[in-house]
């Protein structure tokens, strides 16, 4: 094993932001800087030039395909809804931390992470150095290479029949909430140039994207004076108490892991104590929140005051990847799968349970480009397009060549946030604040919804509504146009209901469940609620429908 002080250390963003602003050590911050100009000012076509890699997540999709006249290809190499989710990603991070250690005098510079769960951003939201317009380098007020991105080529997207929303032209810049940026055909650029018209001040924007990242960050619920955390912050630490690699890595799987819960004694109506399926929160819910709160999504009835039509490219995976802020909120999101690996012992090596719902190719978005539609996915499944050099010959990098970034990749976290419940010691979970059921909802098609979505839940106690969670669904502009996303349509969400003794207690256990509602919302408005507030189709029919259960 290598020895750990010669390891390369990524440090937390808000670390080197401290010590610029400080002037005790201003040099990594510009590295950081210098290095990121370098790469978004690299030929498009340079394997190493933020646009080729940005692409390889979603848009420009390239690949087998699109050009033979087939809906068949999804678009973009990205694995998210499976069981190669973290391993992809981690590749991902890897690639763009080389390209910009390839810009000359920036060989040492590493990606650093977006500590999400640190008090800098439970408070102030998102570092300044991803949100200020200008940076000043080598004596040069330039504009900051992490705030945005302009394309330097079109985008189009091929995909049969998507009309085609997510086609972009050069010298498009990436935006974040609180503005839109679809701009595929004519309709939908008139729609977006009268959103943005709404907000011509950058500045307050920024604040208007800090206050949305901030509601995310520490949502929460006070009923009966106990505090009952219902934010993002809380599912990254419940995350890290997943019993297993393949619950942990994705949605797909802890949706299965959670839909077997069946822990309500049924003489009590309470749960049953010491019970083995725990509801399990997995890294790519946390991880799917953040992105939408900074491109962008509604959630009706609740206090985030969302403004409608906030498309940012940050809330769709087609143009993600294009977005600077997306490789430092990963970078953070492979911190916290380390983290994970650490707390149960699997620095070393990781298990698939085989054949569980997340492993095969058909789940959630559908097959990557080079690999066959139905397959089981292991630790050996090719992550392309990532390549590697091993004895002179060149071969497509696996999850087994990732497993330990410190003895494989030669690197390792700095210092964070959430460090201590990574610590063996808390394996053991304590005792939770409060009884809880869980809502269960299932049978959402996802099909006729354009674009990412939430599903949220809410409880009213003593006459007031109150939110219990969001999920962040994160999805194609048009996946009923994608053959490969018709595979997986169906999307789970599931959400704790704390135990209130008294009235809301016994109306639990009517098969009404008048007190809880349901909202699904989207781009389009509010697709289906638990009341009529819902959109309706011409038939007078609901947008999209959904089952609920309270075990």
């Amino acid at each position: 094993m290598e020895n750990k002080t010669k390891l390369k250390v990524r440090r937390s963003l808000i670390e080197l932001q401290r010590e610029y602003e400080s002037k005790t050590n201003k040099k990594p911050l510009e590295d950081l800087m210098r290095a990121w100009k370098g790469i978004k000012e690299l030929p498009p076509d340079d394997l190493k030039s933020f646009f080729k890699l940005g692409g390889f997540h979603g848009e420009p999709f390239r690949g087998a395909g699109w050009g033979m006249g087939s809906n068949f290809y999804w678009g973009g190499y990205c694995n998210h809804g499976n069981v190669l989710f973290p391993t992809w990603h981690r590749l991902y991070l890897l690639k763009l931390e080389e390209a910009l250690q390839s810009i000359k005098g920036c060989e040492d510079v590493m990606m650093p992470y977006w500590d999400e769960t640190d008090e800098y951003s439970i408070k102030n939201g998102i570092p300044w150095v991803l949100t200020h317009e200008f940076f000043e380098l080598d004596g040069a007020k330039i504009p900051n290479p992490l705030r945005s991105f302009v394309f330097p080529k079109n985008i189009t997207d091929h995909i049969s029949g998507d009309n085609p929303n997510y086609s972009k032209p050069r010298g498009y810049e990436t935006v974040r909430y609180p503005l839109s940026g679809i701009v595929g055909n004519q309709k939908e650029i008139d729609i977006t140039k009268a959103h943005n018209a709404l907000f011509p001040n950058y500045e307050e924007n920024v604040k208007i994207l800090n206050k949305n990242v901030l509601d995310w960050l520490n949502s929460h619920i006070v009923v009966k004076g106990q505090r009952i955390e219902t934010n993002v912050v809380q599912k990254y630490k419940d995350c890290l108490n997943a019993p297993n690699f393949t619950v942990f890595s994705n949605t797909t799987s802890a949706a299965e892991w959670n839909a077997e819960r069946q822990t309500i004694d049924p003489n009590t109506g309470l749960p049953i104590k010491d019970d083995p399926y725990k509801v399990v929160v997995p890294l790519e819910s946390p991880h799917n929140s953040i992105h939408l709160a900074v491109g962008g999504c509604e959630v009706p009835g609740y206090n985030r005051s969302p403004i409608s039509g906030a498309n940012g490219d940050m809330g769709e995976n087609d143009t993600a990847g294009l977005d600077p802020i997306f490789y430092f909120h990963h970078c953070n999101v492979d911190r916290v799968f380390w983290l994970w690996q650490k707390k149960h012992g699997f620095t070393d090596r990781l298990e698939i349970i085989e054949e569980y719902p997340g492993t095969n190719t058909v789940d959630s978005q559908g097959p990557t480009p080079g690999i066959a539609p139905n397959a089981w996915l292991t630790l050996e499944t090719p992550l392309n397009p990532f390549k590697k050099v091993e004895n002179g010959t060149e071969r497509t990098y696996t999850s087994l060549d990732c497993i330990n970034i410190e003895t494989q990749l030669g690197h390792t976290y700095g210092p964070g946030s959430l460090d201590e419940l990574a610590e063996p010691r808390f394996l053991k979970q304590e005792k939770p604040a409060y009884d809880s059921k869980v809502i269960k909802i299932s049978r959402i098609n996802k099909a006729p919804i354009s674009g990412s979505f939430t599903v949220s839940a809410f409880v009213t106690v003593g006459g007031e509504k109150l939110l219990l969670g969001t999920e962040a669904i994160l999805s194609r502009w048009n996946s009923q146009y994608c053959s490969n996303c018709q595979t997986h349509l169906e999307v789970k969400a599931f959400f704790k209901l704390p135990l209130i003794e008294g009235k809301m207690l016994q109306s639990l256990n009517d098969t009404n469940y008048g007190n809880v509602e349901i909202e699904v919302s989207g781009h389009d408005g509010l697709l289906a609620g638990s009341h009529n507030s819902k959109l309706l189709r011409s038939d007078g029919k609901p947008a999209v429908g959904f089952h609920m259960e309270i075990v």
